[in-house]
């Protein structure tokens, strides 16, 4: 039960600790829909990593900075898609600003969860959908994403598409 405590207070400082960044070049996200989402993967042609995320969230701060480099790395192969839950415009945006810099990453939101629901997933964050060019969910991997599995994974969807 400490332990449970501690970790919760933990996470309340980081949530509240917030970031210095500069989030003034950083526009609202603009909420999402399911259709939207596989619209737009559909249209790119090619496959999806769409990782799930909330500024409160303290195991998606250690994954994010992993996030960013793959989506520079795969930048022509693979679309990276930051989709933000239950969140407040603000603290996404500081969190974009902290993290993501110029991560080759489209920040959209889901402020109820919908999304994220329709796809397949839960409403623990963090949550990575692996999706093939067609918009179909290849796989869902719940929780924190380490490096070997995100190349894993990535892998296999260049790999499905012939990449």
């Amino acid at each position: 039960m400490k332990l449970r405590k501690a970790l919760v207070a933990l996470v309340l400082v980081i949530a509240a600790c917030g970031t210095n960044a500069d989030t003034s070049s950083i526009p609202d996200l603009a909420e999402v829909s399911t259709d939207a989402i596989i619209t737009s993967i559909r249209e790119a042609g090619r496959p999806a990593v769409v990782n799930v995320w909330a500024s409160w969230c303290g195991p998606c701060r250690s994954e994010a900075p992993l996030l960013a480099a793959a989506s520079s790395e795969y930048r022509n192969t693979v679309e990276f898609i930051g989709l933000n839950v239950r969140d407040s415009p603000e603290n996404a945006k500081g969190f974009i600003a902290e993290f993501f810099g110029d991560a080759a990453i489209r920040h959209v939101a889901d402020n109820d969860g919908s999304v994220v629901a329709d796809l397949g997933g839960t409403t623990g964050v963090p949550l990575t959908f692996f999706m093939n060019a067609d918009a179909s969910v290849a796989r869902i991997h719940f929780g924190v994403i380490d490096e070997r599995t995100l190349a894993l994974e990535v892998d296999e969807l260049v790999r499905a598409t012939g990449g």
